[in-house]
């Protein structure tokens, strides 16, 4: 399909209550987009801003003819801005975005190109994370026929992305309204189970996502626990509509299991939760492991995930502190023995390795069995088991942008090596070569000072640290400069390997 002649490529759809400055970025950001403003449009809708905001959107929609805006009464939730928004938009395709978010300049002309050169229903771009999490697997490559079969796709269940219009009004695919939780869950799963054609744009930026420092956002205030299962299950009954039971379903749902269960009850995030607010959850969480998850699900864990389900379904919130508190003290360490600029590629070799507290983290050895070993009793071994995760142990390096934050993976090459230990227990050491070529970095949109990230995945921890140098690049895909980081002197940098960074930079490392 394609649009009318005078129809806008894209509707850029924007809730707003109470936006106040936060929307500013967002403004700025769509009036300096590369796609011409005759080719696109912003609708925002006004729900009942009780600030200025609603004087400030028609302020801006009298100055800029391809804003509009929109004044409903107060519905206290985004899902019905957002539908009364695509019922308004003239667009060919749709972009759902938050009104304290903000585009990188190439969005909207990289996403419709990308649409209509593979004709796809459904394009997800880059997103960047501002004191929030965002997928990161399914941005680790461009990807023009993803589906749920063969990429990552259910880890991205926000709204933020670009939909064929008619393909939503085709199937009536609307977020359910009222005051709801998940309901961005509800209509993006559906929309990848009907999409004839899925994209990822993983090679640009496209979308900032940011959580506010005063919590502004709907979706960063409490959840409560019931009312909030209610709403999951209502997402696991699509699944289980578009799905057999078997491995594919049990994926999918292990997505749910993973993220809204798992991840809120370990670490930091537990304990610094109300403890009355902890027992609803473990307890719904608990109800939902057994009345809908296959064993199939939490068997797809790695073990330090599939020890934390278990005492969710054993409801054994007193562990579940316990295993908190002594994993705060995990974090990965790296050691970067090589830098070797040449022209404008950067080769960077280092090792790895998670740590707990000053000391390495160790596994036990039961035969041919790696097993973790953790301060709760009473796990069977199958439960601990990390043979198969200790194999799977992933070392990657993020190059991350300082001012934007915006991060690429690096090329790395590289092996894990259990070491042994006289007692017995086993360290799992990664050794990683990266090769970092600033001219395709960021599609060669290089300039600017860049920092260096380890990223260490194993055993059902993933944890990042800062290396001890970074580059800069004087403009798009010119040789990188390498400096040390200001913050890494915690790190060791072997002197003797560093070849053609200048004296002064090696005296700073040293420092």
């Amino acid at each position: 399909m394609t649009a009318s002649t005078n129809a806008p490529k894209v509707t850029v759809v924007v809730p707003a209550y109470n936006s106040g400055p936060h929307i500013e970025n967002l403004v700025t950001s769509l009036l300096r987009q590369s796609l011409p403003a005759g080719e696109f449009e912003a609708v925002f809708v006004d729900d009942g801003s009780t600030d200025s905001t609603g004087a400030r959107l028609d302020e801006l929609a009298a100055a800029h003819p391809h804003f509009r805006v929109l004044h409903i009464d107060n519905s206290g939730w985004p899902s019905r801005p957002r539908n009364l928004g695509v019922e308004h938009a003239r667009g060919e395709y749709v972009f759902f975005a938050d009104d304290d978010d903000w585009f990188g300049e190439e969005a909207l002309e990289r996403l419709y190109a990308c649409a209509t050169a593979h004709d796809a229903d459904l394009v997800i771009g880059k997103m960047a994370g501002h004191r929030r999490s965002v997928p990161r697997e399914l941005f680790r490559r461009n990807r023009f026929d993803a589906t749920l079969e063969n990429a990552p796709l259910i880890d991205s269940l926000t709204a933020h992305k670009l939909f064929r219009r008619s393909f939503l009004v085709e199937h009536d695919l609307r977020f359910p309204e009222g005051k709801r939780r998940l309901e961005d869950h509800v209509l993006v799963t559906r929309a990848y189970f009907l999409s004839r054609r899925t994209c990822v744009l993983a090679d640009y930026v496209c979308y900032h996502h940011q959580r506010r420092i005063d919590a502004g956002n709907v979706t960063a205030t409490a959840l409560e626990p019931a009312g909030y299962f209610v709403n999951l299950r209502e997402a696991l009954d699509i699944v289980d509509a578009h799905t057999d039971p078997g491995p594919l379903r049990d994926r999918l749902h292990r997505r749910w299991l993973r993220n809204e269960m798992v991840s809120r009850l370990r670490g930091r995030r537990l304990l610094d939760a109300p403890a009355d607010w902890v027992d609803q959850l473990v307890e719904e969480a608990r109800r939902v492991i057994r009345d809908r998850f296959a064993p199939g699900v939490a068997a797809g864990l790695p073990p330090l995930q599939r020890i934390i389900t278990r005492l969710i379904e054993q409801g054994r919130t007193t562990d579940l502190r316990r295993l908190a508190r002594w994993e705060t003290a995990v974090r990965a360490a790296a050691t970067v023995q090589r830098v070797a600029p040449e022209g404008t590629t950067l080769t960077i070799t280092l090792t790895a390795e998670l740590c707990f507290g000053d000391r390495p983290l160790t596994l036990t050895a039961d035969g041919e069995q790696r097993l973790l070993v953790v301060p709760v009793d009473d796990l069977p071994a199958d439960l601990r088991d990390a043979t198969t995760g200790a194999k799977q142990s992933r070392l990657d390096v993020i190059a991350r942008r300082r001012d934007t934050r915006e991060e690429f993976f690096v090329p790395v090459t590289g092996t894990v090596e259990p070491v042994p230990a006289d007692d017995g227990t086993v360290r799992l050491v990664q050794h990683g070569t990266a090769r970092l070529d600033v001219g395709t970095l960021n599609g060669g949109r290089s300039g600017g000072t860049w920092d260096l990230k380890a990223r260490v995945t194993s055993c059902g921890w993933t944890e990042d640290t800062l290396l001890p140098v970074a580059f800069r690049c004087a403009a798009d895909g010119v040789p990188p400069v390498v400096v040390p980081h200001p913050g890494s002197l915690r790190f060791r940098l072997r002197r003797a390997v560093v070849r053609r960074v200048p004296e002064s930079i090696r005296r700073a490392i040293r420092r």
